[in-house]
C-alpha cells in the first residue's frame, strides 16, 4: 500500500509562499501586543531616545565631566608648586651673596605661581630629606652646602563653596638644593 500526501494532512510543514514575507508563517497577532517593527510600536517608541540620552547626560555624564574638571585644578597647582619650588632653589643656587639670592628666590617662585595662574606663596627652606613641615632654616651659599625647598598652596575645588569644602586641599612642592661643591661665591651668609 502506497501512502499519498495530500494537501490536507496533519504532517505537512506549513506552506512557504502563502501571505508570508521572508518564507514564515503568519501567526495570529494577539490584541494589545503590536508585533516588532511594526508601525504601532515604532510611533510609541519615537523620542524615547531622546528622553534617555538626556537622562543619562544628567546622571552620568555631568558629574564625570566635573570629577575630571576638580582633578586638573588640583593638578595644576600640584605642578606649579613643584615648578615654584625647583625655580626657587635653582635661583638661590646660582645667586652671589644671601641678599641676591632671597630676592630672586621669591621673584622665581612669584614667577613660576603666576604662570599657573596662582597667588605668590613664600618658598620655605628646611633640612634635606626633612619634611616639609619641619623646623624652618636659613640656608647659606657655602660650598657642599644641602637643603630643601618647599612650596606650599591651598587649592580650592571649582564650584563648591569654602564652607563646605574647608580648608580645601593642600599640595606642596619640595625641591632638594645641593651648592655646588666647588661654587665661587661672593659673600657666605
Amino acid at each position: 500500500m502506497t501512502r499519498h500526501w495530500s494537501s490536507r494532512s496533519p504532517c505537512r510543514w506549513p506552506s512557504r509562499s502563502r501571505g508570508t514575507r521572508g518564507g514564515g508563517t503568519s501567526l495570529p497577532r494577539k490584541r494589545g501586543h503590536p508585533q516588532r517593527g511594526s508601525a504601532e510600536t515604532e510611533a510609541r517608541d519615537a523620542g524615547n531616545a531622546i528622553i534617555e540620552f538626556v537622562f543619562v547626560a544628567l546622571v552620568i555624564m555631568v558629574p564625570l565631566v566635573y570629577l575630571l574638571v576638580a582633578v586638573a585644578t588640583v593638578q595644576r597647582a600640584q605642578v606649579a608648586v613643584a615648578n615654584a619650588a625647583r625655580d626657587a632653589g635653582r635661583a638661590y643656587v646660582t645667586a652671589q651673596t644671601g641678599a641676591e639670592a632671597e630676592t630672586r628666590v621669591d621673584a622665581a617662585s612669584r614667577l613660576a605661581l603666576a604662570n599657573a595662574g596662582l597667588d605668590p606663596a613664600a618658598p620655605r627652606f628646611v633640612p634635606a630629606g626633612a619634611s616639609c613641615d619641619a623646623h624652618p632654616i636659613t640656608p647659606r651659599l657655602l660650598p657642599g652646602e644641602v637643603f630643601t625647598v618647599c612650596v606650599t598652596r591651598r587649592v580650592d575645588l571649582p564650584a563648591i563653596p569654602s564652607i563646605v569644602q574647608g580648608r580645601g586641599i593642600t599640595v606642596t612642592g619640595r625641591y632638594t638644593v645641593h651648592v655646588d661643591d666647588y661654587a665661587d661665591v661672593g659673600t657666605a651668609s
